[in-house]
């Protein structure tokens, strides 16, 4: 079976819309495009490397969009992007000239592709997918990179249709610059109880 990981780049208010630039996505009226780049530093660098390591990826329209557009021009800023599979969950794009491009159309075409042998998938951006795939319990890794600003409006995170679900901190990392890099893995159900008991 096959890991799902949703590296998203946050912030503290939980929203996720454009940071890579002013013009990635306006929708809403987002006027804070671009809010990651005051953040980069030696450390920070070293935790994207990290998280860009090649590794089949999974997408939403939107999201792949902005990526089509971008990365086949500028592969060598993400070795092996044009090399692993980009699954995009559409119900209205099914074609690409962007090579190794699949298209899935359903939360079950999600789930059978989980369920194949094969390495993990990441997951960039994609709010809506995001939320899709925690609603139906879908993400096995959460990998945040937390920024120190609040934004107020944005496409956020979550939602209040998300899974119930535990999580494990496995690695950590405050960069310089106050970004908080966090990976947590799924652990199961939540857990309750009486403080002080």
């Amino acid at each position: 079976m096959r890991r799902i990981i949703v590296i998203t780049m946050i912030t503290i208010d939980g929203v996720m819309q454009a940071p890579g630039g002013p013009e990635e996505d306006t929708s809403g009226g987002f006027e804070y495009g671009g809010w990651v780049a005051p953040f980069g530093d030696e450390e920070y660098g070293n935790v994207m490397q990290e998280q860009m390591k090649p590794a089949d990826i999974l997408l939403g329209r939107k999201t792949f969009d902005i990526f089509e557009d971008y990365w086949p021009k500028h592969a060598d800023g993400w070795p092996g992007i044009n090399e692993v599979t980009k699954y995009v969950l559409s119900s209205t794009k099914t074609t690409s000239d962007w090579e190794n491009s699949e298209f899935l159309s359903s939360v079950d075409d999600i789930k059978k592709l989980k369920n194949l042998e094969g390495g993990d998938i990441k997951v960039w951006g994609s709010a809506t997918l995001v939320q899709l795939l925690l609603e139906h319990d879908l993400v096995d890794e959460l990998a945040l990179l937390i920024y120190p600003i609040i934004l107020g409006k944005g496409k956020k995170l979550f939602k209040d249709s998300a899974t119930p679900t535990g999580f494990t901190l496995t690695e950590s990392t405050v960069t310089p610059n106050g970004v908080i890099a966090v990976n947590y893995k799924k652990a199961g159900n939540v857990k309750t109880g009486t403080v002080g008991e």
